[in-house]
């Protein structure tokens, strides 16, 4: 019971997140980013592999942006960051 309550704050979390200013948002996003990876597999651990899925997508969809930056800045890219 408490994973499910820790991945309802995360959202939570990152709902708020995501209304902030966009230079404002960069620490608290980078946090959730890397919590995100060890909660999903919590839950596939915890309640199954077809839910950890879903969440993995519902991350993906969430952080499409900086996942995009971080995978041009992987293959050697310099994007533009927004003023």
């Amino acid at each position: 019971m408490t994973l499910v309550w820790l991945s309802i704050l995360w959202v939570f979390a990152a709902v708020t997140v995501a209304m902030l200013p966009l230079r404002s948002q960069y620490l608290p996003g980078v946090m959730l980013l890397i919590a995100a990876p060890a909660l999903i597999i919590a839950i596939g651990m915890t309640y199954s592999w077809a839910l950890a899925m879903l969440a993995l997508l519902a991350f993906l969809s969430m952080f499409r942006n900086p996942l995009r930056y971080l995978w041009a800045r992987l293959r050697g890219r310099k994007p533009e960051l927004p003023k």
